[in-house]
């Protein structure tokens, strides 16, 4: 079984490496919108396809303020830095126990 138990352990490590490259995602799409990117350029058009899912509703739930900001990112990147995280580690160590 600690064959089994490192396996999981990677494929936490894997989610949890994911996660932080999908943050970065995020920031980095706040960001270039500050510059009004071109809507054909393959980088933005992916940022967008990456991102909008989880954005959307989040948009849904907290609209622009009246001066045109989006704290949508924001929100996306804290729920993954404070919540996410934490969970998925802690869910990967249990199970790990469990198979030690």
């Amino acid at each position: 079984m600690p064959v089994f138990a490192t396996m999981i352990a990677g494929v936490g490590n894997i989610v949890d490496v994911l996660l932080d490259i999908y943050k970065w995602v995020i920031i980095i799409r706040a960001l270039i919108t500050w510059v009004n990117p071109d809507p054909y350029n393959q980088i933005v058009q992916f940022l967008n396809k990456a991102t909008e899912p989880v954005l959307r509703p989040l948009r849904k739930l907290l609209p622009p303020w009246k001066l045109g900001l989006d704290f949508s990112p924001l929100i996306a990147v804290l729920v993954i830095h404070f919540l996410l995280q934490p969970v998925m580690r802690a869910l990967f160590f249990k199970i790990v126990q469990m198979f030690q």
